[in-house]
């Protein structure tokens, strides 16, 4: 008897091939398109993305003879992933709605209502499953631009065996050339960029709408004079270069003063203590208890190919962690993660 799958479908190419290959390895498929959008308190900013999304998904099914179910869940995304966003913000950190949304909805929320007698559940991200001293990991896709093992590092491990990423075995083009292949009518669709909840809508618009605007002055780092002014901290993250309007830059966001709503900026960002090679992280999410002391670990900071090489200390929150070499983002709240080669040992939120 065929194994079945609920397959996680949002429209574009990966997620639509995902389900074509599974569909030819024998597999009974199932689509589900999580309406996550927020047309009712967004709608002012611009046109829903889900119905074009929805439209390509019933033809994509309707081609491959595979049954698509729309599972409306506004209410739970914006209590577990919205909500943290917006409070996160409020307080000058840096969050990442992506990884709550792997976690808390997609593999979360979706896993915990989802109906009898579904042996897997499925999706197009770029990542592949293997094992680690006995348990399930999460192991890199073989493509590195594309590897999406960042976002779903705080997937708890036990919940992998019940995952599977049809495509983390192939690269981007390859992806492109399956989609030709089996002549997906999105297969020319280009891929979404927006964070998973704002669709085609900027960030900032978003914390507009929720925040407003909040007047206040950005400040020389070193010097402490006046350089220009800012619509609130809240649109700022450190690290940021685009976006300030300042003249004779290069200009870097170095620090913010959350209470007297005051943005810090410099010219010499390298020079500055944001620069560092060292931070600490809480607990966290880790496939086994005794995954720091293996040799050779590598940590990524954010989404993309580049690591570092560290070294990883216990204390009694969590852990302290010193890189190889400086960094000029690191930012609480982010999520710092951890890897063995191309095995991902875990991840944790960066707390200073």
């Amino acid at each position: 008897m065929a194994k079945k799958v609920a397959l996680l479908a949002s429209g574009g190419v990966d997620s639509s091939v995902a389900m074509g290959l599974l569909k030819e390895q024998g597999y009974e498929v199932e689509a589900f398109y999580l309406k996550i959008w927020l047309e009712d308190e967004l709608s002012f900013l611009g046109e829903c993305p889900w119905q074009e999304d929805v439209e390509f998904l019933e033809q994509i099914c309707e081609n491959l003879q595979v049954p698509l179910h729309v599972v409306p869940m506004q209410k739970e995304y914006f209590e577990r992933v919205v909500g943290y966003t917006i409070d996160s913000v409020k307080k000058g950190l840096t969050p990442n709605p992506d990884v709550m949304c792997n976690n808390h909805i997609k593999f979360g929320f979706f896993l915990e209502t989802l109906p009898e007698g579904f042996d897997y559940v499925a999706s197009g991200h770029y990542a592949q499953t293997g094992s680690f001293e006995g348990r399930s990991c999460l192991k890199q896709a073989c493509d590195p631009i594309k590897d999406q093992t960042y976002f779903l590092s705080q997937v708890p491990f036990e919940t992998l065996p019940k995952i599977l990423f049809p495509i983390g075995h192939l690269s981007k083009p390859q992806v492109r050339k399956e989609a030709e292949r089996l002549a997906l009518p999105n297969m020319n669709r280009k891929d979404s960029q927006g964070i998973c909840f704002l669709g085609k809508l900027k960030f900032n618009e978003f914390i507009h709408h929720y925040l407003g605007d909040r007047n206040g002055d950005i400040v020389e780092f070193e010097s402490g004079e006046k350089v220009g002014e800012h619509k609130g901290f809240y649109y700022h993250t450190r690290g940021q270069r685009k976006g300030l309007g300042l003249s004779g830059g290069p200009w870097y966001v170095v620090s913010k003063d959350t209470e007297k709503n005051t943005v810090f900026v410099s010219k010499n960002y390298e020079l500055l203590s944001n620069a560092r090679m060292d931070f600490k992280i809480d607990s966290g999410n880790f496939v086994v208890e005794n995954w720091y002391k293996n040799p050779g670990l590598k940590v990524k900071l954010r989404h993309g190919p580049t690591f570092y090489n560290c070294t990883i200390e216990p204390n009694a929150q969590g852990f302290n962690i010193y890189l190889n070499q400086s960094d000029q983002g690191i930012s609480p709240e982010q999520f710092a993660v951890f890897y063995l080669d191309d095995i991902v040992l875990g991840s944790a939120t960066i707390c200073e």
